[in-house]
């Protein structure tokens, strides 16, 4: 499913199979999750770099052809996961740090490069990530790739200390997290659209101790709170439930502009960060925090053909948990 400009639709179209180059493999997709990102990509919020392109990056896929040294890494019939982030420099300051997500010249999955939403896709061997070790069906896994990445990269980002965190935006990201929140022990408070008593329900049966509105504040404050809708407005309203030395963590890629707010609720050492990508080592340690604290990943699945279909469903907040493309 191509996108020939963006805020168009989706177009279907048939492409000879692409072949590996040097270090890279051919996965035939097997299942690939749709992300908020690859909305904003769609609807032009974030500039594009590649036109036309193939949308998705939250894709679960099997080897099937090798190109020269990616057998040193991977053999034919590996079942793999790949993320956002597809390529690195390895060697501007970033990387040389071990911030690899923040590398001057990265590539992207479904963005720089052609990713998932299709039958077959080419991607880094280094960028892959094992699955041999989880056994849920490919729908149920492809929604780790992103919305459970970029929810563990924030999660540590609000701090290991953050006991009570509150998550603002409950879709893919937040219904996942929320549960390794509380399989860590943190009580988990959930803000939803006001008066999204679904949603609000939703969250509670995955563990949040209290749901409300984002336009309502908690009944005690928070020592973290994680934003993962794309509305500036949150960012006040989530600074005002923290506490003094309290964090505010932006997650997402895009967000539209933050509204002026007095500085007395950033006062008192509170912080406001944003979380950027994600690196191959968030990767690997989520996937084992997973088999630790296993989550319970909410899909609706669409055949490939229905892609602007299920990009309409989350433009529209219809979906509880994740949208996944299945070929």
């Amino acid at each position: 499913m191509v996108l020939p400009a963006a805020g168009q639709a989706l177009q279907l179209e048939q492409r000879p199979l692409p072949e590996p180059g040097a270090g890279e493999v051919r996965l035939r997709v097997l299942a690939c999750a749709v992300c908020r990102t690859d909305l904003h990509v769609v609807d032009g919020d974030l500039p594009l770099h590649k036109l036309p392109i193939i949308p998705g990056h939250e894709i679960v896929g099997v080897v099937e052809a090798l190109g020269a040294g990616a057998q040193q890494l991977l053999h034919i019939g590996d079942r793999v996961g790949v993320p956002w982030l597809g390529h690195t420099c390895g060697h501007c300051a970033f990387c040389a740090g071990g911030h690899e997500n923040l590398c001057d010249t990265p590539r992207f999955t479904g963005y720089d490069r052609d990713g998932g939403f299709a039958s077959h896709v080419i991607a880094e061997a280094d960028f892959c990530l094992p699955l041999g070790t989880l056994t849920q069906d490919p729908a149920h896994i492809a929604p780790l790739m992103c919305a459970g990445l970029i929810g563990w990269r924030c999660l540590k980002a609000a701090g290991a200390n953050a006991q009570r965190l509150g998550l603002y935006g409950f879709g893919a990201a937040a219904h996942l997290i929320a549960q390794v929140a509380t399989g860590q022990g943190r009580l988990v408070y959930a803000f939803t659209r006001p008066g999204d008593a679904d949603g609000q329900s939703f969250a509670r049966s995955l563990g949040a101790i209290w749901a409300g509105g984002s336009d309502e504040q908690p009944p005690e404050p928070l020592d973290a709170a994680i934003i993962f809708a794309p509305a500036g407005e949150l960012v006040p309203a989530a600074l005002r439930a923290v506490r003094k030395g309290g964090r505010v963590v932006c997650g997402g890629i895009h967000m539209s502009d933050i509204p002026s707010f007095p500085y007395r609720i950033l006062w008192e050492e509170r912080q406001l960060v944003s979380v950027a990508n994600l690196t191959r080592a968030d990767g690997r340690e989520f996937l084992q925090e997973v088999q630790k604290h296993p989550a319970q990943v909410h899909i609706t699945t669409y055949p490939l053909e229905q892609a602007n279909e299920a990009l309409a469903d989350l433009r529209a907040g219809r979906l509880q948990g994740a949208a996944v493309l299945v070929p």
